[in-house]
């Protein structure tokens, strides 16, 4: 099937009735999971502010001015603490976040050190550390980490409309040596960028296309921030996002969907949706990396109302 043909079966899936939509995606998720289990993530941030790139979505990036500090490295031991905190709050997963274009060869021992420590807590572990060199996934690898997060952000199209320091190849190219070090990829994207429902289908389709599929597909709502070049930008509407759960449900029926960014904001009953759509995943804790997520208590108190259980 052509690339073409891809993003056209990904459209006609996104514009479906809204009822059949949600019925499809619910029937496929039921063949896979158990649609009564959520997973649950907390993600951290090891190095906060400073980065390089461009990206016009995010705070980190040095080239705007959004209130967020060039931060070294955390220090292992608040690493553990946290990790040790997920652990306590029912996470099996938790995430490293570093913004930097990559990891550098000063700075790789120290992460090394953190992903082995989090692995001896018997948590899964999984980072974010920008485009990889030749190695270095392996490197990751026989420390203890089990995923490795890279998002493609959006459409191949339209990326250069959203980060101008790298191309789209080179997220690609870094997805290849984690696939290739035997590590498990998570990836997915963001949402309410401005791009319209074509753009949304070319990125499931890309998605969908990695081979293997990804294990996990972070579907991000775009947290504005002040100061970054996509705040102001019209909201995407919840329904649509909605649909976007859906259509990655549909077309990556093994991998498991988490709702991301954006959640802070998201109404209750948008969720439940979410999750009846077949996201079975969420990014649990009071923060991602620089922006607010919902509250511990609050998404306990939700998964408790819905009747779902924790993995």
């Amino acid at each position: 099937m052509s690339a073409t043909a891809c993003v056209d079966a990904v459209a006609a899936i996104l514009d479906l009735p809204f009822d059949e939509l949600l019925f499809r995606a619910q029937t496929v998720h039921r063949e896979h999971h158990d649609p009564t289990v959520m997973q649950l993530s907390t993600l951290l941030s090891i190095k906060t502010g400073g980065c390089p790139e461009d990206c016009r979505y995010c705070p980190q990036s040095s080239r705007y001015q959004t209130g967020v500090e060039d931060e070294p490295l955390v220090p292992l031991e608040t690493v553990v603490a946290a990790a040790r905190q997920a652990q306590a709050n029912g996470a099996s997963r938790f995430c490293m976040g570093a913004a930097w274009r990559g990891p550098q060869p000063q700075d790789l021992p120290r992460v090394l050190d953190m992903i082995a420590a989090v692995h001896n807590l018997g948590l899964e572990t999984c980072c974010s550390l920008g485009l990889l060199q030749d190695g270095q996934a392996q490197q990751l690898r026989a420390a203890g980490l089990d995923y490795y997060n890279h998002n493609l952000d959006t459409a191949a199209e339209r990326y250069g409309e959203i980060v101008a320091t790298h191309d789209y190849q080179d997220r690609l190219d870094t997805l290849a040596r984690v696939r290739r070090a035997g590590l498990r990829v998570c990836c997915g994207g963001i949402v309410g960028m401005g791009e319209n429902r074509r753009v949304r289908a070319g990125l499931i389709a890309q998605l969908a296309s990695l081979d293997p599929q990804p294990d996990s597909v972070p579907i991000n709502y775009l947290v504005q921030v002040p100061g970054t070049p996509l705040s102001g930008t019209e909201p995407l509407d919840w329904l649509e996002f909605v649909r976007t759960i859906a259509a990655a449900r549909i077309t990556m029926p093994k991998s498991m969907v988490r709702l991301s960014a954006g959640r802070q904001r998201m109404p209750d009953e948008v969720q439940a949706l979410c999750f009846l759509a077949g996201a079975n995943s969420i990014f649990y804790g009071e923060k991602l990396l620089t922006t607010g997520n919902a509250d511990v208590e609050h998404d306990k108190a939700l998964l408790a109302r819905l009747g779902l259980r924790t993995a």
